[in-house]
């Protein structure tokens, strides 16, 4: 997904944006700054405090020198994909002390993977996941913050829950005591029809407002919207938005990498996760 142009287009159909790389501490805190001021536009115009929403740098594909500058920018936090990745860059930059975040899918057999590292998974979509990370983090002694993605959009390419089974998931988490849900995940609509992505964000508060009432999702928030889509994803309630093209620049590895065809997502042990940013 392609992260708002004109009203009649979504922000994942407008042409690529022409997102200027940074290189420099410099380049990063421009960047930053032009994210910023747009949450803070989105925000007014929901009439919501732009100090509820956070902002997740997802900084996958970037080499480790360039993320060494973007700490010294101010970014202390950042998403990745791939576990794999995510862990190298967690102990090559341990001297940082960033807080990372896992927003990919991922199979069961990494979970020890993530328990052993990650501050943070967005992405938990199956009881068997929620056991093995539970199974894991116990024996480390860890707790986690976690997501429960939802596929919102009902589109195959995707992982996450169906609506209509996250209200039971949500209900048999207490029995993983170490992981602490925190909230909802999804992507919007892969689409050029501006309303059926909101219509996306629109499902998610909806399920959020009701898990809310039951007591069983902890803080109630919503990660949701990325580069090119957060502003549309604030105005439907977001709290987190994942954002990396827009702060690190342009990615080379094509979107296909991280948006498995439909044959692949059907495979329970892929590790191709479907998120951009």
């Amino acid at each position: 997904m392609t992260e708002s142009s004109a009203a009649a287009q979504s922000p994942q159909s407008s042409p690529s944006p022409s997102y200027t790389t940074a290189v420099t501490v410099e380049d990063f805190r421009r960047n930053l700054d032009a994210v910023r001021a747009r949450i803070d536009a989105a925000a007014k115009r929901a009439g919501r405090d732009a100090t509820e929403i956070r902002l997740l740098p997802v900084s996958k594909t970037v080499p480790e020198e360039r993320l060494r500058t973007a700490f010294a920018a101010g970014i202390t936090q950042m998403g990745e994909n791939k576990v794999q990745e995510a862990q190298r860059k967690s102990e090559n930059l341990a001297d940082l002390g960033i807080s990372w975040s896992v927003i990919g899918h991922l199979q069961t057999n990494k979970a020890k993977n993530v328990a052993a590292f990650a501050d943070e998974f967005q992405a938990l979509d199956s009881p068997r996941l929620a056991g093995a990370l539970d199974r894991r983090l116990q024996a480390a002694g860890r707790g986690l913050d976690v997501y429960v993605q939802v596929n919102s959009s009902g589109e195959p390419s995707k992982f996450g829950l169906e609506p209509d089974d996250v209200a039971d998931f949500l209900a048999a988490l207490p029995a993983y005591s170490s992981l602490r849900v925190r909230g909802l995940m999804t992507l919007a609509a892969n689409t050029s029809n501006e309303a059926r992505v909101r219509e996306c964000f629109s499902i998610m508060r909806r399920l959020r407002d009701a898990a809310l009432e039951a007591g069983t999702v902890g803080d109630g928030l919503l990660s949701m919207g990325m580069s090119g889509d957060f502003e549309a994803a604030i105005e439907g309630g977001s709290t987190c938005v994942r954002v990396g093209q827009a702060i690190f620049g342009a990615r080379a590895t094509p979107d296909s990498y991280y948006w498995p065809e439909s044959s692949e997502a059907n495979q329970s042990q892929t590790d191709q996760p479907p998120t951009n940013s």
